[in-house]
């Protein structure tokens, strides 16, 4: 290992070795602005005002908001004065002044006097004194009177570097002319002493003799009558090989100073460091703009990259370990005047009370679990088994398994129980040595938390299995009787302890207290109201040296006590939430170091918290911003002074209230109720900000208050606002309505009567026609009949005329049968038999029973024949012919001998008819006849 690495150890070492105050970091990202900020401010309200890169920035201890600088350029310099915050940036300066709905709006004051303002001026401080306020430049300083509003200008040849304000003075230093003073409104020169015409001024202090003043490089300086001397602190020795930037005398009368490379350091008032804070020990940037101590004494810092707050007085000190080397502490102790700390890396020691390093003890390397102090032994736990600690030496007494814990055996000081990966295990002290004596048999799951009662039981609580009982012979070799319990159930982060020799059980569903008698476990209502609300997250349980019993939560730090009158355990909250303090879950550990100083070990280092000085001042809640909404249109900021009106469609309303504390590890707490919708209050909750969707129209009350850890709320933010009803349903609207519904009564009880008056006409009117429509009817019936009548009438004629027919028909087949057969059976010549077949003839002749059938059918049907000619012109006698027997629906075979043909030519006298008649394919002859 070369002297280089050597080096960066030291290094490392040294820059975890402070035990700092809380650090709270904001990145430009967290608060959406610029890296570089300038000047800070705060008003009356305890808002924090930064005069920011991007713009003026504004922060309530909830939220930042950004309202960018009036012509684009960087704000150098913010001071709060009254209700006005003053700005100036390039080529422009003025204020700020709040609006009724909270925002802020800028009103220029450069303006006024622009023919003044030299080219390219930048306005790098302000200063107020009485009814005045100055804006400084690099090359005049410009005074502006509140009251008449008028202006006064101090200018320099060679230039302005920094204005500064005493209790009874302004001072500005000027470059190569010294310190000078203001009064009467002009310049008057101070010293020019060359310490300070060729050094630069950082900040001038008022003390008893005449002034303090700080250079950039040079440290300290008094001034009295005129005389300029060193004047020497405890920490020149390191302030001169840095450059000072910034400077804030604090209210304690120490001293905050910013370089601009290495950090912040704050001086005790006897010019002593007590901090000296840099990026490796928790800033996020080494150059420190500006600095600002608020109303509650924190150290705000305006940095290069970022902004910073400082909790000087909080009762917690934080000890950061950036840079990995100490890892994450699991256990800590302080014995023999010396703090222990086991990691995940070994264990580490250094003495108490000191700012020296931690130093590692060899042989430890490795996961520490335990440290338990017993009859003046420190004993470690490890994953390599049990060390015997002294001073920096370890002594491994135990090397075949992992050690957990140590408890200790009822009425056996000289033996102790150790729960190890593999079981438990006995370790005896023999003379002044404490040895490993044996393991117990019949019991090999891993012990991470065990207890033993006066009965010698053991129990076991095992994370993935529940709680495990057994019994240890007196030789403490065996493990009888192992029983395993069903309830309560196992679970993450489970775990077992004694506190006041009773056995406590904790995790997800509750705490649970073993019952001596029946061996089993009930649930212990006031601890496991502690894990109600989703508050779980470990079930570690811890007992200190004072027998408080510690309990760790998602958002608090508990701690029971004895109540010394009823024995009865007190509850104690500390709001503390789990997030901030970096605990690895299911192994949060804590060490008393003194009656009010407790140690907290952190993933990344620890910290140390003072229970004497967590008392908290009383803040005041305040509605810092109120916004409604349409459904899908972007929030209006509505008037926080004033009662408010909405109307009905901006009726989703947001309100955001905050209480500007600013420390890091405890958190403001909120409740709220709405009168007319919640007239319950809400649970407490760190949320600053509730959102009312869709509120009907009404009146509603709205009211939150703030809590800080457990003090009482100090007073209660109301705001009373209403939701008009929508045009149509105001009180005019109903009027109108009711006008409007009398009218119409009237009218529709009018149209009524002139409806019935008309229905009556109407009546009378429809019984006569429906006479006329019966008499009509009637006759239509009487026709009707007729039409029947003669419609049977004409049916009853087709019939006789188709009988007829048919009998004309036979007729003729039997002439014509005769006929054949007086030609085959006599002979041709007899005269008597020609005479019989002429006379045969002329009873057929086909012409003769055309005529008497063309009667008949003219008879019964009337004009077919007509119709069918005047459709089809073309027709001859013999196709109407045709028709007319078709018509009565007679077949071929039957017509065959009506025309003295064969059936063939009747079915092409009938195609051929078909044709004449141009009928198309699909239809029917017959049908087509029929429905002529």
């Amino acid at each position: 290992m070369n002297w280089f690495t050597i080096l960066l150890i030291i290094i490392a070492f040294n820059s975890f070795s402070q035990e700092l105050p809380p650090i709270v970091k904001y990145t430009p990202n967290s608060y959406g602005a610029g890296n570089q900020n300038w000047m800070i401010s705060q008003d009356e309200k305890q808002f924090i005002f930064f005069a920011n890169h991007e713009g003026l920035l504004e922060f309530n201890g909830s939220n930042f908001t950004l309202y960018p600088s009036p012509n684009e350029s960087i704000i150098r310099s913010v001071n709060v004065v009254k209700d006005k915050i003053y700005t100036g940036c390039y080529m422009e300066f003025g204020y700020w002044a709040r609006q009724s709905n909270g925002r802020l709006k800028y009103t220029s004051l450069s303006k006024k006097i622009k023919n003044k303002i030299i080219d390219d001026e930048q306005f790098w401080n302000i200063l107020n004194y009485d009814q005045w306020i100055l804006f400084q430049s690099f090359s005049s300083i410009y005074i502006y009177d509140t009251v008449t509003g008028k202006f006064n200008r101090i200018s320099s040849k060679t230039g302005i570097s920094k204005t500064f304000r005493t209790q009874n003075s302004i001072y500005f230093h000027a470059f190569n002319e010294g310190l000078l003073e203001i009064e009467n409104g002009k310049s008057k020169l101070v010293s020019n002493d060359p310490v300070l015409t060729k050094n630069v001024i950082i900040n001038v202090f008022s003390i008893d003799e005449g002034l303090l003043i700080l250079t950039e490089q040079n440290g300290f300086y008094k001034l009295v009558n005129s005389k300029i001397s060193k004047y020497s602190i405890p920490a020149d020795a390191e302030l001169l090989s840095s450059t000072i930037y910034s400077a804030k005398k604090l209210s304690n009368n120490g001293f905050a100073l910013g370089t601009v490379s290495d950090g912040v350091y704050v001086l005790n008032t006897a010019g002593e460091i007590q901090n000296h804070i840099t990026q490796s020990s928790g800033l996020s940037n080494n150059t420190a703009l500006s600095l600002f101590e608020d109303s509650d004494n924190n150290l705000w810092i305006g940095l290069d990259n970022g902004i910073n707050c400082i909790n000087l007085n909080s009762p917690i000190k934080s000890y950061a370990d950036n840079t990995g080397i100490l890892g994450t502490v699991y256990v800590s102790q302080l014995y023999k005047n010396k703090l222990y700390i086991g990691t995940n890396q070994g264990l580490f020691y250094k003495d108490f009370g000191t700012k020296n390093q931690f130093k590692f003890i060899s042989g430890t390397k490795g996961q520490v679990w335990s440290l338990f102090e017993y009859d003046g032994t420190l004993f470690c736990g490890h994953n390599l088994g049990t060390f015997i600690i002294n001073g920096e030496n370890a002594k491994n007494i135990f090397r075949e398994s992992g050690t957990w814990k140590f408890v200790k055996v009822p009425h056996r000081s000289d033996m102790l129980l150790q729960g190890n990966y593999f079981g438990v295990s006995v370790l005896k002290k023999i003379g002044n040595q404490w040895t490993f004596k044996n393991k117990i048999d019949g019991f090999n799951y891993s012990s991470r938390h065990l207890e033993i009662n006066n009965a010698n039981e053991v129990y076991v609580s095992h994370e993935y299995k529940g709680i495990f009982r057994f019994k240890v012979d007196k030789n403490f070799e065996k493990a009888n009787s192992l029983y395993t319990y069903s309830s309560p159930g196992k679970g993450k982060n489970a775990a077992l302890i004694k506190y006041n020799n009773e056995i406590y059980y904790a995790y997800k569903n509750g705490i649970f207290k073993l019952n001596n008698k029946s061996k089993e476990f009930k649930k212990d209502k006031i601890l496991s109201s502690i894990f109600e609300k989703d508050e779980y997250t470990s079930g570690n349980l811890i007992v200190d040296n004072s027998n408080k019993l510690w309990l760790f939560s998602k958002n608090y730090i508990h701690y029971f006590s004895l109540n010394k009158l009823n024995y009865k355990l007190r509850e104690n909250t500390i709001p503390i939430p789990a997030s901030l303090t970096n605990s690895m879950s299911g192994y949060e550990n804590i060490c008393q170091l003194s009656n009010s100083k407790y140690l907290i070990g952190t993933t990344d280092g620890y910290y140390i918290i003072n229970l004497d000085g967590l008392s908290f001042k009383n803040y005041d809640v305040s509605i810092s911003n109120i916004s409604v909404n349409k459904l899908s249109k972007r929030p209006i900021n509505a008037s926080i002074y004033n009662n408010g009106e909405f109307a009905h469609t901006e009726n989703n309303v947001t309100f955001s209230f905050t209480v500007p504390e600013y420390n890091k590890y405890i958190n403001a707490e909120y409740q709220f109720l709405l009168e007319g919708l919640l007239d319950e209050w809400s649970e407490w909750n760190s949320k600053s900000s509730i959102n009312f969707k869709n509120l009907s129209p009404g009146d509603y009350t709205f009211k939150v208050r703030a809590k800080i850890a457990n003090s009482t709320p100090a007073n209660i933010a109301i705001y009373k606002f209403t939701i008009l009803k929508p045009w149509y349903w105001t009180n005019l609207a109903k009027f109108i309505y009711l006008i409007i519904l009398c009218v119409g009564a009237y009218l529709i009880n009018k149209a009524y009567r002139n409806y019935y008056n008309n229905q009556r006409e109407k009546l009378i009117e429809e019984n006569n026609r429906l006479l006329e429509i019966q008499e009509l009817e009637n006759e239509r019936r009487l026709m009707e009949i007729r039409n029947e009548q003669l419609t049977s009438d004409f049916d009853a004629k087709n019939k006789e005329l188709a009988v007829s027919t048919m009998n004309l028909i036979k007729k003729n087949e039997l002439l014509s049968m005769i006929k054949e057969d007086l030609k085959k059976t006599t002979e041709v010549g007899d005269k008597n038999i020609k005479s019989v077949i002429t006379t045969i003839n002329q009873n057929i002749k086909e012409e003769d029973n055309w005529n008497v059938f063309k009667e008949a059918f003219d008879s019964a049907d009337k004009d077919f024949l007509k119709k069918v000619k005047v459709a089809h012109p073309l027709l001859t006698p013999n196709d109407l012919r045709l028709c007319a027997y078709l018509r009565l629906n007679l077949s071929s075979k039957e017509i065959a001998p009506l025309l003295n043909i064969s059936v063939r030519s009747v079915e092409i006298k009938r195609y051929r008819l078909r044709k004449k008649m141009d009928l198309s394919h699909e239809q029917g002859l017959v049908e087509y006849i029929l429905s002529i």
